[in-house]
């Protein structure tokens, strides 16, 4: 438990200069995201470059499609199906 929660104390530092309440709800949004990528399997800085670049094309209706945990099921369809 305490190795699960060693990235939140070591950046505790830096986070509390994010500049401005808004920052810190920003970034804590990024690390919720992070994180779960890293709980549904997925490996974090390929979800999150995927999604950047596909994120500008992509309907505003369907951005729940974009989310780690239905990310994952996207990625293993297109791979099933080529």
């Amino acid at each position: 438990a305490e190795r699960a929660v060693r990235g939140v104390a070591l950046g505790r530092k830096s986070w509390l200069f994010a500049g401005s309440d808004r920052g810190g709800e920003r970034a804590a949004a990024m690390y919720s995201l992070i994180y779960s990528a890293k709980l549904s399997g997925i490996d974090p800085q390929a979800w999150l470059a995927d999604v950047l670049t596909r994120i500008g094309g992509h309907p505003n209706t369907r951005l729940d499609e974009l989310l780690p945990w239905n990310w994952k099921l996207i990625k293993d369809s297109e791979r099933d199906a080529a």
